[in-house]
């Protein structure tokens, strides 16, 4: 089965502008804000959101955005692929701020949990929130997103892909694999 594709370069800049305004809505400003990505793409959408940002509230001289990275913090490290741990940067103190932790797809919600603890190791923040530009469901823990580009349900024998300019050369989401053409099941 060929991957269809969700949304194009202009889709997700709408869906990162969107996000921008509601954690803005959300914190009411930019004040006391920290914006970290889980890498790899998460950070690029957290570097675009902070830009974003910075674009929509001119007052906002210091959005802070760095990175998070959450491999040793995962709990199954024994049963996926190894990968190489980036390096971690957090932008000043998180103690009593508000964190919005960014990645590119929410899927079993086990990224998110490794992000949670990973963070207290920095501090502690006022609130954490969450972006992400894809949420496909499948949760396995109580997570959810705060501010979400796209919700695609999908099953899980799909994949989705997301490429980004500054990482894959070219910018896209697509859905690949699952149930057969023409099956009624999938991606609504």
């Amino acid at each position: 089965m060929m991957a269809r594709t969700v949304l194009n370069q202009a889709d997700i800049a709408r869906a990162l502008t969107r996000i921008s305004h509601e954690i803005l809505e959300s914190n009411r400003g930019a004040e006391n804000l920290v914006i970290l990505g889980i890498p790899t793409r998460g950070v690029v959408l957290a570097r675009r959101i902070a830009e974003t940002i910075a674009r929509i509230e001119p007052t906002a001289t210091d959005v802070r955005v760095g990175s998070l990275d959450v491999t040793m913090y995962r709990d199954d490290l024994g049963h996926t692929r190894t990968r190489t741990p980036t390096r971690t940067l957090v932008p000043g103190n998180v103690d009593g701020v508000t964190v919005v932790l960014v990645d590119d797809v929410l899927y079993s919600g086990r990224t998110i949990r490794a992000a949670l603890d990973a963070l207290g190791d920095h501090g502690r923040p006022t609130v954490v929130r969450l972006a992400v530009l894809v949420d496909r469901g499948h949760r396995e823990l109580p997570i959810r997103a705060d501010f979400v580009g796209k919700n695609l349900p999908s099953s899980t024998a799909e994949r989705i892909n997301l490429h980004l300019l500054e990482v894959d050369g070219d910018e896209f989401v697509s859905i690949d694999g699952g149930p057969l053409e023409g099956a009624d099941e999938g991606v609504a």
